[in-house]
């Protein structure tokens, strides 16, 4: 059947992202561009509460006041406990936002989802049976692995990691494209049926919500407030499919492919508004000319 064949193709773009999208950021920047944000105390911890504290619980919030099916719930809470997303780099530069930020919160986020969903998981939902190592793995050859590699050899090679850098940030975004038509073709009927019931309004309330708290924890930088803004709300939809299929019912696995497309959906139009908006380094540029006609004047 085409859906099978579709659902096939986007299976295969994922991991296919997810390489493409790590190595870009490895070839592009250094370790120590990456790593140097993890010495501010301050910020990685307001990351940790707002992807594993308040989204979770911002999350519960929302199914209390709009009850679900169970596996439906599952599905979204899944999710919800989920952080640390590829798709994050390619938001980032369609926002013009500090792609090696974005990275350096990937760094963080990655780590702790693998630790933190297989000890809260079956806490929330006592159904589940979350795999530490099948939940590791995936995220560990198709994210930390690549950007390791990229990494060292832009230590070693930088011309030619600037080279490549440009090349998978191409094919990162042609897979994104077919990632995302693929998804959306294969589950038509699927989005229709949670329309008409209703339920796509939970994920729509999750994903806007998880930005402005990342947004609103970010501090007084624009560029932290909107790197966390779309981190958060970004959730990691692969560990969420790992363990949807632990477990849950194929509507747990629906749950996360939709909230998965009603991410794309929400956070790329936000993406493409904070693009309009002037950078830090515009600024810059705006301020020093400034100072140069007014000496000029002066003179």
């Amino acid at each position: 059947m085409l859906s099978d064949l579709l659902s096939a193709v986007a299976n295969l773009a994922v991991p296919f992202f997810a390489v493409t999208s790590m190595l870009s950021v490895g070839f592009a920047y250094s370790a120590r561009q990456i790593l140097a944000p993890l010495r501010d105390v301050r910020a990685l911890l307001r990351a940790l509460l707002a992807n594993f504290v308040l989204v979770p619980l911002f999350t519960v919030g929302i199914l209390r006041l709009w009850p679900i099916d169970r596996p439906l719930e599952a599905g979204l809470l899944l999710v919800a406990l989920s952080a640390g997303a590829p798709f994050l780099i390619k938001l980032t530069a369609a926002a013009r936002a500090e792609v090696a930020l974005s990275a350096t919160l990937l760094v963080l986020l990655l780590p702790v989802t693998v630790l933190y969903a297989p000890i809260v998981v079956p806490r929330v939902l006592p159904e589940a049976e979350v795999s530490v190592v099948a939940l590791a793995t995936p995220l560990v050859l198709a994210m930390l692995l690549p950007l390791a590699i990229a990494l060292l050899i832009n230590s070693r090679w930088p011309e030619r990691a600037r080279r490549w850098a440009a090349l998978t940030r191409r094919l990162s975004t042609a897979a994104l494209v077919v990632l995302v038509v693929a998804t959306t073709l294969a589950n038509i009927p699927t989005i229709i049926e949670l329309f008409v019931e209703g339920a796509i309004g939970p994920p729509l309330l999750m994903i806007a919500g998880a930005f402005v708290i990342g947004y609103l924890l970010g501090g007084k930088d624009r560029d932290v407030r909107e790197v966390l803004g779309l981190g958060t709300a970004q959730r990691n939809i692969s560990a969420a499919t790992v363990m949807a299929t632990q477990g849950f019912g194929n509507s747990a696995l629906v749950m996360v492919i939709v909230t998965s497309l009603a991410g794309f959906a929400l956070l790329f139009p936000v993406a493409a508004v904070l693009r309009r908006r002037p950078t830090n380094a515009s600024k810059r540029r705006a301020a020093d000319a400034g100072t140069t006609r007014n000496a000029r004047g002066a003179g």
